[in-house]
């Protein structure tokens, strides 16, 4: 909840000469082969400490996993396979659901599908970029309920069975749990009723040393930033608002903006501010901080939480939407007091990008930035970090 008699402060923005004077970042593509890339996903599948991706191609009805290729072949497109056909897929992520070491895909779907699959990856670790050596399945208890958006696996304990946490948006929008209840039957229980959900996330909001569930509903009656305290009452899945109900919120991330000790949440909306929920104790109270978008950038979608260039102070990632001829992917630092923008895509290039992941991919130190683009079909994409 937000502190009481707390307002909402206005930060003022201040470029250091022009985001367009700027040199953006260098891009590197990992597929374009397909269309309408919606988000991607990173985990690890097969233990050689390197970040594998998954994605679904929303127009392309495409389910893909990626390898990562090694350092030094990261720079071009990696071996990759499609795990499953499905229409309109909205996310996919890492999950291995059978137990049997082998990660497998969970993908997301709304349109008309309004379906979550489980794509069965082979057992054989060599057959993983085969496709034929895949299966697709949908999940019994989700198909025809809503339009399913986003998918969290969760497993707070690992002699406790492993979870999916879906949200979707309306009609019959919702955050719930899917549970199988044996091999081959899924159950699904309802959390509380949504909107729209972007995000879903795990974080200890609570300082009880027990995982909670952040999340993000971006319309409708409800919408605004929430936790849900899994930890307690098994049968209390009340929200438990953060804030953000004057606004349309996006994705959101977590972590320590001001490096005070206590984490904070961040969070983009469709339009021109960034919400800052500063939090200054381990009670989960916030002070609600708006930072406004720079000039000459799309509708805010994704943001991110990183030292970007070393200088052991942490900044923000943002991704945006509706970004024909304007930034679409940037950076900001705080100096004297004043957040200061700075280019990572460019304005040349890129109208629809979306969900920001940072990961250091090349091997080099840095937190490289990557991210999908709809409209322009970039496709995969990350933008090397110049900071090293």
């Amino acid at each position: 909840m937000l502190a009481p008699r707390s307002t909402a402060i206005a930060i003022v923005l201040s470029l250091l000469g022009s985001l367009g004077a700027q040199e953006p970042w260098k891009r590197h593509t990992i597929d374009n082969t397909s269309r309408g890339a919606d988000g991607v996903r990173p985990f690890d599948v097969n233990g050689d400490g390197l970040t594998d991706l998954c994605t679904g191609w929303e127009e392309g009805g495409v389910i893909r996993a990626y390898l990562h290729p090694g350092h030094a072949a990261v720079k071009q497109p990696w071996p990759a396979v499609t795990v499953g056909n499905v229409k309109s897929p909205e996310d996919a992520v890492f999950m291995d659901i059978n137990g049997d070491g082998a990660v497998d895909v969970v993908s997301s779907c709304e349109g008309r599908q309004q379906t979550v699959f489980v794509h069965i990856a082979p057992k054989n670790p060599e057959d993983y970029l085969e496709e034929s050596a895949w299966k697709t399945e949908p999940i019994a208890a989700s198909e025809n309920q809503s339009r399913w958006m986003f998918a969290l696996p969760w497993q707070t304990k690992k002699e406790k069975p492993l979870e999916l946490i879906a949200g979707s948006k309306s009609p019959n929008g919702a955050v719930g749990i899917f549970r199988q209840d044996d091999p081959n039957t899924w159950s699904w229980k309802k959390l509380t009723d949504a909107g729209w959900i972007m995000s879903l996330m795990t974080e200890d909001m609570n300082q009880d040393g027990h995982a909670d569930l952040l999340y993000s509903d971006r319309k409708g009656k409800r919408r605004g930033v929430y936790w849900i305290d899994r930890a307690g009452d098994p049968q209390s899945t009340a929200p438990k608002l953060i804030g953000g109900t004057d606004h349309e919120v996006m994705f959101l991330d977590s972590a320590d903006l001001d490096q005070d000790g206590f984490r904070d949440v961040v969070c983009s909306t469709y339009g021109d501010t960034i919400l800052w929920f500063r939090r200054t104790s381990n009670v989960p109270v916030f002070a609600q901080i708006e930072i406004p978008m720079p000039p000459n950038t799309g509708t805010g979608k994704s943001v991110r939480v990183a030292d970007v260039d070393l200088d052991g102070h942490n900044d923000l990632v943002i991704s945006c939407g509706n970004a024909g001829k304007k930034h679409g992917v940037m950076w900001m630092q705080k100096r004297e007091g004043e957040w200061v923008a700075q280019p990572i895509s460019g304005v040349k290039e890129g109208i629809k990008f979306d969900l920001l992941q940072l990961i250091d991919l090349d091997g080099d130190g840095d937190q490289d930035v990557l991210t999908c683009e709809e409209r322009d079909n970039l496709g995969v994409i990350w933008y090397e970090n110049p900071a090293r």
